[in-house]
């Protein structure tokens, strides 16, 4: 257990270095376009975290702190956007329409509506 937890650990500085980085690059080079990091990691870390999560049932025989590290902590530092959907994509493909629906809309809709009375509260 304690090498999975490593494992997450560094890929999670990792994730999270590189996320700064890209996002300080976008910064420096297109100012007015600074979303753009953000759109550019969370698809990336989609595609990966896709390709990764099917590459690792197929190849169960790697060893669990490499597949936890590279999903939970380098995918996790640089996205949970990659979380989000591999979960939501795992609640359609087992039939779970309805709590996908809720789940999309719970997140996106509830995230944006926690963001907003966040600073609110922190303009109050």
């Amino acid at each position: 257990m304690i090498k999975v937890l490593l494992a997450v650990a560094a890929g999670g500085a990792l994730g999270s270095s590189l996320r700064f980085l890209v996002s300080a690059w976008v910064v420096a080079n297109w100012p007015r376009h600074y979303y753009l990091a953000t759109l550019g990691v969370n698809l990336l870390g989609c595609f990966a975290i896709g390709f990764l999560a099917t590459l690792f049932v197929l190849r169960s025989d790697l060893p669990l702190p490499l597949r936890t590290g590279l999903l939970a902590g380098v995918l996790g530092g640089l996205t949970t956007f990659s979380s989000f959907s591999l979960e939501l994509l795992k609640l359609a493909e087992g039939g779970q329409y309805a709590v996908a629906a809720g789940y999309l809309l719970g997140s996106v809709a509830g995230g944006l509506l926690a963001a907003w009375l966040g600073m609110c509260l922190a303009r109050c």
